[in-house]
């Protein structure tokens, strides 16, 4: 069983990921800022991160960053699940290292793509 980190400040957002994930039997985490993605990665120690760009603060690609930077964290994979669907965002989220980038509005079948 995997154990997910999802993240974004819209709560239907993190409603709808977290039900399609604990449907398929991931264990979810979520947080709805930036600040609180880097405690909850640091605490749960997640095997995915789910993770929208946009947030007030902290944004998604300074969440990865500061994540890729800290030893206890860089290992985990990142997915960008976010309505920026410019090739210049991913090309940005590749640098920083994301394994994955789902655009909104996404089907249940597209997150679970990404397990």
């Amino acid at each position: 069983m995997k154990k997910v980190l999802v993240v974004d400040d819209s709560s239907v957002d993190l409603k709808n990921l977290e039900r399609i994930l604990s449907d398929a039997g991931a264990v979810v985490v979520t947080a709805s800022s930036g600040n609180e993605a880097l405690l909850k990665a640091k605490e749960t120690q997640p095997h995915l991160i789910m993770m929208d760009v946009n947030m007030p603060g902290l944004d998604g690609f300074s969440v990865a960053r500061q994540l890729g930077a800290d030893t206890q964290t860089r290992g985990i994979p990142i997915i960008f699940v976010t309505s920026k669907d410019q090739k210049a965002d991913r090309v940005f989220a590749k640098m920083l290292g994301a394994k994955g980038y789902v655009t909104k509005p996404y089907a249940p079948a597209d997150i679970l793509a990404q397990l």
